[in-house]
């Protein structure tokens, strides 16, 4: 397993780390899994065994039940794992049981330790942008849980770049801890992520962890241009939340994932992870399973990974639209881009600026 630096901070983590959404599978996590504590401490275990020493959840999961599924199997071994969960979503009926308020950041935090039954998270994420807080409320709010030693690292996500860049200046401006990791949603079949969030990780020494790194289950090779899809799983018909674009390109690229896996005698999911593993700025990838067998399968990826010739037919499958500035920038002023500005241009260009 390879261990990678988060952001600028002192922590390392595993390139692959463990989700844990279809722990419990309560309400709507139902269609994510139902795992039990039995099965959930077999996949802890092989995780382990593997190196993974980051358990990634979330107060929202199952509402709850995760986090103390999580505390259940981790429980003799803590020292051995980085736990990271979040705040925000409403996780009760009243007015202040969501968000990031003050009030619910500090009560949410005392929750998920009880439920974890830890003495401190190692990072703690704004697991949702909140318009509504002033940015100063929030951020004062999580460097008292640092302070305190509830919490070790803060990050956010699902921010877009300036949500994100706000609050970096407004930790900078009032001296307060930043975040040193964005959680953003990123795989081979939805690429938006190069625009603004890597480039704004890349510029400012922000570790990025992917979720949903096979959209969902769309990228195991499950699913069918003829319909056909598991008969477990989030048996989707459409993909109307944004984590598959186009359809129609995307299952363009699973042929492109098969041939790749084909050549390495991997499967489809195992080159959908290479591929988001490789990717400028990713610090881990966090990888679910509703089962020890799968979670298995997607741990193997850290045993090999894409060729440049692979990476690059991908690329091309993949391929978004240069959208403007990026397009006017490229054509006009490449000379005086950053490395950050080049990590998304080169990927879609397809050589150095300076050889065009």
């Amino acid at each position: 397993m390879e261990y990678r630096q988060l952001g600028r901070s002192g922590l390392r983590v595993s390139s692959l780390a463990l989700g844990t959404m279809s722990f419990g599978g309560t309400g709507r996590f139902e269609a994510v899994g139902t795992v039990d504590v039995g099965e959930a401490r077999r996949i802890t275990d092989v995780c382990l065994d593997a190196g993974v020493n980051l358990i990634d959840t979330a107060d929202l999961y199952s509402y709850g039940a995760a986090e103390e599924m999580v505390g259940t199997v981790i429980k003799g071994r803590r020292d051995r794992v980085l736990i990271s969960t979040k705040v925000a979503f409403a996780t009760g009926l009243g007015p202040n049981d969501g968000g990031l308020s003050r009030h619910h950041v500090i009560a949410a935090c005392e929750a998920s330790l009880r439920r974890l039954q830890v003495d401190h998270i190692d990072i703690y994420h704004a697991h949702m942008w909140d318009g509504h807080t002033p940015l100063s409320e929030t951020m004062e709010a999580l460097d008292t849980l640092v302070r305190q030693g509830k919490v070790r690292y803060l990050g956010c996500s699902n921010h877009s770049a300036w949500h994100f860049m706000k609050a970096l200046a407004v930790s900078d401006g009032l001296g307060l801890e930043r975040y040193v990791s964005h959680q953003i949603y990123y795989s081979v079949v939805a690429r938006e992520a190069e625009y603004e969030l890597i480039p704004a990780a890349l510029d400012q020494g922000v570790g990025l962890l992917i979720w949903s790194p096979l959209a969902g289950g769309f990228l195991t090779g499950n699913y069918k241009r003829d319909g056909t899809r598991p008969a477990e799983g989030r048996g989707r018909t459409r993909w109307t939340d944004g984590l598959v674009r186009d359809p129609e390109q995307a299952f363009d690229i699973i042929d492109v994932l098969n041939n790749v896996a084909n050549d390495h005698g991997t499967s489809i999911a195992q080159a959908a992870l290479s591929y988001v593993l490789d990717a400028p700025g990713v610090t881990s990838v966090i990888v679910g399973a509703r089962s020890a067998e799968q979670v298995a399968d997607s741990l193997r990826v850290a045993n090999w990974q894409l060729e440049p010739a692979e990476r690059e037919r991908l690329d091309a499958a993949s391929a978004m639209d240069l959208l403007y500035p990026y397009s006017h920038q490229a054509a006009e002023n490449a000379d005086r881009l950053s490395p950050a500005d080049l990590s998304l241009l080169q990927r879609h260009l397809g050589q150095p600026l300076a050889q065009r």
